[in-house]
């Protein structure tokens, strides 16, 4: 897989991003420490960041609500209940999708927030894909684990585990304010293809002229 979404690094830890962004905490975000994992549940969390669902999903949270393990529980209840999901500040942590690229996630944040104001953001988006990231550094593109035996030890980095962020009230919010931003990105492209539209037929307004000229000049010949 050349790009894999949800991953990177907190200074030398590899973590999986669970929230871009804390709902009414926008410069803090959710992430799992991989290498705390127990092998299962490590399992599980690398299964739904590598899944279609997972690489479609604006936040990997949602794919792993969705996610039931082998024993029945629910991924994300388990993450969360577990204490391995952990508040970091967005400017500790690299987001590394591919070996070549590599951006600070309070940057992509920005630019991904940026979106729905129209193309500029869109380009910046481009432009980081194909300058191998902003800060350009080679980072690693996929195992985000560590050796068995290290997913065993009780997770001990970050900040203390989030006790109310994952309320229903909160899900809820994030969801219609995600459905918000989708209503503006779909206004904002019907708006340019109604602007490339106007422009096509300012550029190209002889076809009817040229027809009407036609058939003047055919009529012209008849009456001679």
């Amino acid at each position: 897989m050349s790009m894999l979404k949800h991953i990177g690094r907190h200074g030398d830890k590899k973590i999986v991003l669970a929230y871009r962004q804390v709902p009414g905490d926008d410069h803090m975000c959710l992430v799992i420490y991989s290498d705390t994992l127990p092998q299962m549940l490590h399992d599980e969390v690398m299964k739904v960041v590598e899944s279609p669902v997972g690489q479609n999903a604006k936040e990997l949270s949602d794919a792993l609500f969705r996610q039931t393990m082998p024993n029945g529980a629910n991924c994300l209840e388990t993450l969360h209940k577990s204490g391995y999901l952990k508040k970091v500040n967005t400017n500790q942590i690299i987001i590394t999708p591919n070996a070549k690229s590599s951006v600070r996630l309070d940057e992509l944040n920005t630019i991904l927030n940026e979106m729905d104001k129209g193309a500029d953001a869109i380009k910046k988006m481009a432009d980081l894909d194909s300058n191998a990231g902003m800060s350009g550094k080679r980072r690693e593109p996929k195992e985000v684990g560590a050796n068995p035996a290290s997913r065993t030890a009780p997770a001990q980095m970050g900040n203390a585990t989030i006790g109310d962020v994952l309320t229903d009230e909160q899900l809820s919010a994030q969801r219609v304010a995600q459905a918000a931003k989708m209503k503006l990105e779909a206004q904002a492209m019907l708006a340019e293809a109604a602007r490339l539209e106007s422009e096509a037929a300012d550029l190209n307004p002889t076809p009817k002229n040229a027809t009407t000229t036609k058939t003047k000049k055919t009529k012209a010949k008849q009456t001679a």
